[in-house]
């Protein structure tokens, strides 16, 4: 028989790229959706779907038995929210309350994998001469990082629960939304920048990350955290340059002073107020675009379990951007 594996959040950009990978490799999916979850790009898989309900931990306790899951992905969360308890209330006590579930359940769980972020380390000066670690002091500067950081520190606290935490930094890749919005600027030929700071900023590309996660299933180590990258650091100006020579596009480069951008920022949240829906670019999001350095180390995830990054920027974005001129998003 096959191992059976959850994989939450199983509907979004990396939940796709982990499904498929899953599948790959062979393990008998399960899909954890809401029922207003869009599927449709899901169907080519032999997969099973299940709901989850994180509020309830006997629920979620009696879902594990019956499904006697060997692996659990929690790659579920939110990225926009408006307030720093939602997001505390998704991306923390929810996880914590499906890993509380997995150590309660009487199943063999093999190990839980949590998707977190580098987000939760936060970034360091452009011009620390050391990389972000996985034992740099944590210091997130937005919300989101915030809740990130306070999921592990619960998951910390689970010493029976087989764990490995995985910290992707900014992930790319087909059916990605956020850093297409950058990509579809470019392609109409427009290049602006936040401020003239130069920064360092780093990336992963999806099926690395899932690549990533299927290792720490196999991983007998327990209890660690890995930043995930594709071992490079890039200057500010490397994803627009690729993206223009691979779609053969020039470009008008511009920068804006941050001070406008907090302006704009805060003139999106305020027209948002209304709506349930966050904008693209609010004032915490600012704190993430305008850090200095986001390069981080993966010697130890390439020590540990093997990871070795198969895409690098350029590779990675010509694959991307095939993708979405294929799919008509470009």
């Amino acid at each position: 028989m096959k191992e059976r594996v959850l994989i939450t959040g199983a509907s979004g950009f990396v939940g796709y790229h982990l499904v498929e990978a899953a599948v790959q490799a062979g393990l008998e999916v399960y899909a954890a959706v809401r029922p207003s979850s869009e599927v449709a790009h899901l169907v080519s898989f032999d997969i099973k779907y299940t709901a989850l309900d994180f509020n309830d931990i006997g629920a979620l306790v009696r879902e594990l038995e019956e499904k006697q899951y060997h692996y659990i992905i929690h790659a579920a969360g939110i990225t926009k929210a408006k307030t720093a308890q939602e997001y505390n209330k998704v991306n923390a006590t929810y996880t914590q309350n499906l890993a509380l579930a997995a150590t309660k359940a009487n199943i063999r769980l093999k190990k839980f994998v949590f998707i977190s972020s580098l987000a939760a380390l936060g970034p360091v000066s452009y011009t620390d001469a050391k990389p972000i670690c996985e034992q740099s002091r944590a210091q997130p500067v937005t919300a989101y990082g915030r809740s990130k950081l306070l999921a592990e520190q619960y998951l910390s606290e689970l010493k029976s629960l087989p764990l490995a935490i995985l910290r992707p930094t900014a992930v790319y890749g087909p059916r990605e939304k956020d850093i297409f919005i950058i990509l579809k600027t470019l392609n109409l030929g427009v290049e602006p920048y936040i401020s003239r700071k130069p920064q360092w900023l780093s990336f992963v590309y999806v099926k690395d990350l899932a690549k990533a996660v299927m290792l720490a299933l196999e991983a007998s180590i327990n209890h660690a955290s890995y930043n995930v990258s594709d071992g490079n650091s890039y200057d500010r100006y490397a994803l627009a340059s690729i993206t223009k020579r691979v779609l053969g596009k020039k470009s008008v480069r511009f920068h804006i002073p941050i001070g406008m951008m907090t302006v704009v920022a805060s003139l999106l949240e305020a027209a948002y107020t209304a709506s349930s829906k966050t904008p693209a670019l609010n004032k915490e999001k600012l704190n993430e675009l305008t850090a200095e350095n986001w390069n981080c180390s993966i010697n130890k995830i390439k020590n540990d379990l093997g990871f070795v990054p198969e895409y690098d920027l350029e590779h990675g974005l010509a694959l991307t951007l095939k993708w979405y001129k294929e799919h008509n998003w470009l």
